[in-house]
């Protein structure tokens, strides 16, 4: 099963809560969470350094990377504490069938 204009990422059981996971998505840093039962994938890299936030701490709807310690929104991307002072982009989400898909064509710059 496909949905077009998305691209699958994994089956949705094997994400868990405040976990994120990385992908790459047509080239696109993707960095994929569940959180308060919710998905959300936001571009993978910190908008101040070059630091993945899939290596950053989950809480709530915000991932916060671990190098200066902003965080993010993650409905949003946008950015909730300095040094960071630019949002990341968001991407649209879609569960079919316990499957995970992500477009990166198409962002929510909200």
């Amino acid at each position: 099963m496909s949905i077009s204009g998305y691209t699958y990422l994994c089956r949705f059981d094997v994400l868990e809560e405040g976990l994120p996971w990385r992908f790459e998505v047509e080239g696109v840093p993707v960095s994929l969470i569940l959180s308060e039962k919710e998905i959300f994938a936001i571009h993978d890299v910190c908008s101040h350094s070059a630091v993945s936030l899939s290596e950053g701490e989950v809480e709530g709807c915000t991932v916060e990377y671990w190098l200066h310690g902003s965080r993010f929104d993650l409905r949003s991307g946008k950015p909730l504490d300095p040094p960071a002072t630019r949002p990341v982009p968001v991407y649209p989400v879609q569960v079919e069938d316990g499957c995970v898909y992500v477009d990166v064509v198409t962002r929510n710059d909200r």
